[in-house]
């Protein structure tokens, strides 16, 4: 049920029509949330129907012409609701993980070449979430001064970096183990 609720987050932030969603999810939220175009416009309309959102009037209504959304006062207790529940950590579900756990059994074949592969990928994830931590939040400083709002954008995408430089030490050490193994 995560989805309606990243949904509302990013109209709560700022008030969009459905493609303004799906490019802000392409650029932020998509980062830690991902959802395809068909979901999002699913999604909204699923959220007007339960009265979490509306789409805002239009000076002269023209077919065609896009639908910008606000959350309403029902989306904005739904979203605190949710906010407040408990929720157990999600066991770890990764296929990469699992390759290598049958690589014991089976061989490593080239495995080698796609943990380079995704270790390029998690080095230039890591890249981006710097730059984006650099331009949105380098003026906070280490003090992390700023508001509620910008703090807590921090703090996720500061999850996001420590997870892509986890990611990266252990497919690095990966790499290392596959060469020995190879040699």
């Amino acid at each position: 049920m995560s989805l309606p609720h990243a949904i509302l987050t990013a109209l709560l932030e700022k008030p969009s029509s459905g493609l303004e969603l799906t490019r802000r999810f392409d650029m932020s939220i998509g980062y830690f949330w991902s959802a395809t175009h068909q979901q999002i416009y699913r999604e909204l309309g699923k959220l007007e129907q339960a009265g979490f959102i509306r789409a805002l009037p239009q000076d002269v209504p023209a077919r065609g012409q896009k639908r910008e959304y606000e959350v309403l006062a029902g989306g904005r207790a739904e979203l605190a609701s949710w906010v407040g529940r408990a929720e157990d950590p999600k066991p770890l579900r990764d296929a990469f993980a699992l390759r290598l756990r049958a690589a014991a059994m089976v061989g490593t074949g080239e495995l080698l070449g796609e943990v380079e592969r995704h270790l390029s990928l998690h080095r230039g994830q890591l890249a981006t979430y710097r730059e984006i931590e650099q331009r949105d939040f380098g003026h906070l400083g280490a003090e992390r001064r700023g508001g509620r709002e910008e703090r807590l954008q921090h703090l996720v995408l500061r999850a996001g970096i420590e997870m892509e430089r986890f990611w990266v030490g252990w497919l690095e050490e990966a790499a290392v183990e596959l060469r020995e193994l190879d040699a």
